[in-house]
C-alpha cells in the first residue's frame, strides 16, 4: 500500500524544506535557523516544507503531471510493482483527484513513452468527493433543508431557509456565478464564485448551527475522527522509521495556490474524466457516508448518475451485505460502476464504519459485486432493488451537546462510547485539538 500525499507541501512532501514551527493558528512559521524560540508551542518546532504558492501546483490538472511522475519514480525504483495492478483510493477533493489524475494515467499509458512504466490502472474508489461545485453546492440546500437529510434533523427556520434558498438560485449570486466560472474560465471568476457560494451558502449550515459539516450528528468541537495519529507521525522515531524529512501537516501555501485559480469552483471535466475511466476498463467505485454534509451523498448520488453507466438506470438499491449479517448501507451497480450509501458515516466513512469498508475496498479491487462480494462483475451485472436509496436512520444517534475530547466512538452503536482513561487503562493519550477547516484540497 503506498500513500502518497500531494500536491508537494502537503503532509510529508515538500517543495523545499525549512526550520519553521506550526503556530497555534495552524500556519507554519519560518524559522532564520535550526534554533527552537521560547514563544513557539511546545512540541511545534521541526523541518516543514516552506510554504510558497509558487513552489506547488495551482489547479487539479497541473498536479496529475507530477502524480503521475511520482508513481514512475516509485516503479523505477521498485520495478516488481509495475507489474501488478494498481488501485487507487481517495476521498473528498479525490473527486476532483481521482478522476483527472487516473485520465492522465491512462493518457500517458496510450502514449507508449520510450523508459516509462506503464501502470496497470484496475480500480478507482473515490469517498464523499467534491466532484462538481454546481451539483454539490445545490446539494447542501438539498441536504438540510429540502428534500432534507435521512436523520430526521431539520435545522433552519423559515427565514434562514429563505435566505439560504436566495443564495443559491438567487440572480447573480451563487449558481450565477458558478454558471459564469464554467462559461469563461476565468481565474477571478472562478474564485470569486466559489468564495461566494462558500461563505453565503455552504457555511450557513456552521454559523447559524455550529455543527460539525463533516458529520451532521455532532456539534464542534468534534472528538471524531481521532487526531492522535498526527502526534505519532511528527515523533522523531516514526519520522526516521519511515524516511520522512518533514514535519507531518497541512498547509495553507496549497490551499491559497488552488483559491487563486477557483479550482474548488470548477468541475475540471471530472464527470466525463469517470466516463472514460470505465470505456478503459477500469472498475469505478463511489461511495458516500450518508451523514456527511461537506460532500453529501445527495451530491454524490446525482454525479453518480450524471456518469449515465451502461444500465446504471436500470439498476437498483440493494442492500450492502457484510460478515456481520447487517446492512450498513446501498448499493447500486452496473457492471463495474458502482455508487453505495453507507449509513451511520461522517465524512471518513472507515472511520465510523471499519468492518463495512474493509469488505467494501475488498470487494472493488477483486473485481467483485460490491452487494455481497460473492459474484465475479460482468458487464451485463445489475443490483435489483427501488430506484432509490430511501432508509432513513433517524436522529437517534445525533447528539445535542459538545462532547468531551477524550469521548471514543463505537462503531456497534453507532454513537459515543467510554472515554479513553476507562476503555485503555493505563495508556495515556494527549487529547486531540479541535479539528481545524483546512480546505477540501489537502484531503
Amino acid at each position: 500500500m503506498l500513500f502518497i500525499d500531494q500536491p508537494s507541501q502537503v503532509g510529508f512532501s515538500y517543495s523545499k524544506p525549512v526550520p519553521a514551527y506550526q503556530a497555534d493558528s495552524g500556519d507554519i512559521i519560518v524559522l532564520p535557523d535550526a534554533t527552537c524560540p521560547d514563544y513557539a508551542p511546545a512540541d511545534s518546532c521541526g523541518t516543514y516544507a516552506y510554504p510558497n504558492v509558487t513552489l506547488t501546483a495551482n489547479s487539479t490538472t497541473n498536479a496529475a503531471p507530477n502524480f503521475w511522475k511520482t508513481l514512475q519514480g516509485f516503479m523505477g525504483t521498485f520495478p516488481q510493482y509495475s507489474r501488478n495492478g494498481f488501485h487507487f483510493a481517495t476521498e473528498s477533493y479525490g473527486g476532483h483527484y481521482g478522476p483527472i489524475f487516473n485520465a492522465y494515467i491512462e493518457e500517458q499509458n496510450a502514449r507508449n513513452i520510450t523508459g516509462a512504466k506503464k501502470i496497470k490502472l484496475e480500480t478507482v474508489l473515490i469517498g464523499n468527493g467534491w466532484y462538481d461545485p454546481i451539483v454539490q453546492y445545490q446539494a447542501y440546500y438539498n441536504f438540510s433543508v429540502s428534500p432534507g437529510n435521512t436523520y430526521d434533523y431539520s435545522p433552519f427556520n423559515e427565514s434562514i431557509a429563505s435566505m439560504f434558498y436566495n443564495n443559491l438560485y438567487g440572480p447573480g449570486n451563487c449558481l450565477d456565478q458558478l454558471n459564469y466560472c464554467k462559461a469563461s474560465g476565468d481565474n477571478a471568476a472562478c474564485r470569486h464564485a466559489d468564495n461566494f457560494c462558500a461563505g453565503q451558502v455552504e457555511f450557513i449550515y456552521d454559523s447559524v448551527l455550529g455543527r460539525d459539516e463533516y458529520d451532521v450528528r455532532e456539534l464542534t468541537p468534534d472528538p471524531f475522527p481521532y487526531s492522535f495519529y498526527t502526534s505519532y507521525l511528527n515523533t522523531a522515531a516514526v519520522q526516521a522509521a519511515i524516511g520522512a524529512f518533514t514535519n507531518f501537516s497541512s498547509n495553507g501555501a496549497v490551499s491559497e495556490a488552488f483559491d487563486n485559480t477557483g479550482d474548488d469552483g470548477r468541475e475540471m471535466g471530472t464527470i466525463e474524466a469517470l466516463r472514460y475511466l470505465l470505456s478503459q476498463n477500469v472498475t469505478v467505485a463511489l461511495y458516500a457516508g450518508d451523514a456527511d454534509y461537506n460532500c453529501n451523498w445527495l451530491g454524490n448520488e446525482v454525479v453518480a448518475d450524471a456518469v449515465a453507466a451502461d444500465g446504471f438506470s436500470e439498476a437498483g438499491y440493494a442492500d450492502l451485505q457484510t460478515s456481520d449479517g447487517v446492512a450498513h448501507g446501498q448499493v447500486k451497480q452496473a457492471g463495474k460502476f458502482s455508487f453505495t450509501r453507507i449509513y451511520e458515516s461522517g465524512h471518513e466513512v472507515p472511520f465510523y464504519q471499519p468492518l463495512a469498508s474493509l469488505e467494501y475496498f475488498a470487494r472493488a479491487i477483486r473485481g467483485s459485486d460490491i452487494q455481497t462480494g460473492e459474484s465475479a462483475v460482468t458487464s451485463g451485472y445489475r443490483t435489483s432493488g427501488p430506484a432509490k436509496s430511501t432508509y432513513r436512520e433517524g436522529n437517534g444517534t445525533v447528539q445535542w451537546e459538545v462532547l468531551p475530547a477524550n469521548v471514543t466512538y463505537n462503531v456497534e452503536t453507532n454513537e459515543p462510547g467510554l472515554p479513553w482513561q476507562q476503555t485503555l487503562a493505563k495508556r495515556s493519550f494527549r487529547a486531540p485539538p479541535p479539528r481545524r477547516r483546512v480546505g477540501r484540497f489537502g484531503r
